[in-house]
């Protein structure tokens, strides 16, 4: 069985705090398509079309990707009794979260929080199906994320840049192993079909 791999990645995006007929929610774009990311030693970006294809039937809603704490929404194959609404448009993801803040003190916290703008983040968990890479030879590669096969959960996040934090520290290590191995089996592969070149050279020089 083939591990899939999981990578977080953490932007400042706009959340916004609402309040309507539904109660209150927020809305916040946790994906967005050609923006270029600087990653540490490598740029990303999230290619247009990137979520055409991506299993969206399970995903859900937490704070700082807080895996041990319960849900505070949930899309269940984005219906419309879901708690979180998700909708894939020309600029990347859009997201609608319902909070419950009547019987949920998390869900009234995070409330509070982004109303005052403490929180301004967001951020998303997932599995990339195919990522191409450019100037593998320089010292800062540029990774161009094609299709994304899985969103496992988005998360409203309190730092929403990659520093040296501890709520970041695992996410990133995660990132990183998962991109320098795409990287290392696309470096592989490209030195085989250089070396089936040479051959090829060296058989036609013959």
């Amino acid at each position: 069985m083939e591990l899939e791999l999981k990578e977080i990645r953490m932007f400042d995006f706009e959340v916004r705090a609402e309040e309507g007929e539904r109660g209150r929610s927020l809305t916040g774009r946790p994906i967005v398509y050609n923006e270029r990311t600087d990653l540490g030693w490598y740029d990303e970006i999230i290619a247009s079309g990137a979520l055409a294809e991506t299993d969206l039937r399970d995903v859900r809603f937490l704070v700082n990707h807080n895996t041990n704490m319960i849900p505070l929404a949930r899309s269940r194959n984005n219906n419309a009794n879901s708690t979180m609404q998700m909708s894939v448009d020309e600029q990347g993801m859009l997201i609608r979260v319902d909070l419950d803040t009547e019987n949920n003190s998390d869900a009234r916290s995070l409330y509070s929080a982004v109303e005052r703008g403490d929180i301004s983040g967001m951020s998303f968990m997932f599995s990339v199906a195919e990522d191409n890479w450019d100037n593998l030879d320089s010292d800062h590669p540029v990774r161009e994320v094609r299709k994304i096969s899985r969103v496992l959960e988005v998360s409203a996040v309190t730092f929403p840049a990659y520093e040296a934090t501890s709520i970041q520290a695992r996410g990133l290590t995660s990132a990183l192993e998962s991109a320098k191995t795409s990287l290392e089996s696309e470096k592989a592969r490209r030195q085989k079909i250089e070396r089936k070149k040479k051959k090829i050279r060296i058989l036609a020089e013959v």
